[in-house]
């Protein structure tokens, strides 16, 4: 039994999100385990089947949120995973406005069921630590109690910082429910598909001219695996979920095999549609903050709480780099458009020194 554990497993764990891949793939680990009785996957009811053959063995319910509270009641939940939170915008879900539905009011409503849900003991929910925002004042390394400086200028940073102060208020109201909140780096590795991953999939990354952030990663097994610790025992509590040490933004593209385009940082919104129209995913402010000013975290209290240390940042990323080896081709048109990237960096960096000249 690791430190803070106490024995058994709940017999009825409700996950949600299962539609994505997080969520998928941790309510599958759940219904292999023995000890848990049912696992069961909520979703909204426009929801794909995407990860249908990875859930073979969970039942899945399609319900919306404001619905929720009677499914607590009527399945006699033990456990909640909440995963269900986006992390960039998506035009499917109707943009910001429908992220900040599904990430705060979402939240909002699965807590309002837990509370009135009888039998549940046990509470676990996906933060971040974009948590902590980022700004030019902010520490070396963010502990658990670091208070953020700025308010996060990113929509998913603010919505963390929403969805965790609901969470503080459950934990109020139902002192007798363990709640884990798990405020996770970004993830990666040779499974992981996020926003990261495509960022330094390019065969051109974006930089911001001037700044070379450290970063921390998570490989994504190592986040099933405190997830799944998380529901299993009892760890009540705020935590940073990180793999030791750091690597800087120029160390992990040089590790990718890609080439740096450095623009100055009003252009890396620019540099960022680019990569969009080259197909390799959504960038948010969020994602820009963070490649300006970088983030670690201390994650002291995650190993000693529970006995479980993350494989390092740079193994982490190093075992994306392995599945990912040769597999982006650059086209003839992905290479002029990255030409004229450079081009235009250059050009702003030029005119920005002629201003302050002038």
């Amino acid at each position: 039994m690791t430190p803070g554990s106490t024995p058994g497993a709940p017999g009825v764990v409700v996950v949600t999100g299962v539609s994505r891949y997080l969520g998928a793939h941790v309510a599958a680990r759940l219904a292999a385990d023995p000890r848990i009785e049912r696992v069961i996957g909520v979703d909204a009811p426009e929801a794909g089947a995407e990860f249908s053959d990875l859930l073979d063995r969970v039942e899945r319910i399609h319900v919306d949120a404001g619905s929720l509270g009677g499914v607590l009641a009527d399945l006699d939940v033990d456990a909640v995973v909440h995963l269900a939170l986006v992390s960039a915008p998506d035009p499917q879900l109707g943009g910001r406005s429908g992220m900040k539905d599904q990430n705060v009011i979402g939240t909002m409503q699965l807590l309002a069921a837990c509370q009135r849900a009888p039998r549940l003991r046990k509470l676990v929910v996906r933060s971040s630590t974009a948590a902590y925002g980022v700004s030019f004042r902010d520490p070396a390394v963010f502990t658990e109690e670091t208070e953020p400086r700025e308010v996060p200028r990113g929509g998913f940073g603010r919505d963390i910082l929403d969805v965790e102060g609901y969470v503080r208020g459950f934990r109020r109201r139902r002192p007798d429910v363990t709640a884990t909140v798990l405020r996770f780096a970004p993830f990666i590795g040779s499974t992981a598909d996020t926003t990261l991953t495509r960022y330094f999939a390019q065969p051109f990354v974006p930089t911001v001219f001037g700044r070379d952030p450290r970063l921390q990663f998570l490989h994504f097994d190592d986040a099933l695996e405190v997830l799944h610790r998380s529901i299993v025992e009892d760890h009540p509590g705020t935590y940073n979920v990180a793999g030791p040490g750091v690597l800087s933004l120029s160390q992990a593209i040089r590790r990718a095999g890609r080439v740096a385009v450095p623009v100055l940082e009003p252009g890396l919104s620019g540099a960022a549609a680019l990569a969009r129209s080259m197909g390799f995913g959504r960038y948010g402010l969020d994602q820009v903050d963070l490649f300006v000013h970088g983030r670690v975290v201390d994650t002291t209290r995650l190993e000693q709480e529970y006995g479980f240390t993350p494989r390092s940042t740079a193994a982490a990323f190093d075992d994306f780099i392995r599945a990912h080896h040769g597999g982006v081709v650059v086209t003839r048109g992905q290479l002029a458009a990255a030409e004229q990237l450079v081009l235009d960096g250059i050009r702003q960096v030029r005119d920005a020194v002629r201003e302050r000249s002038s």
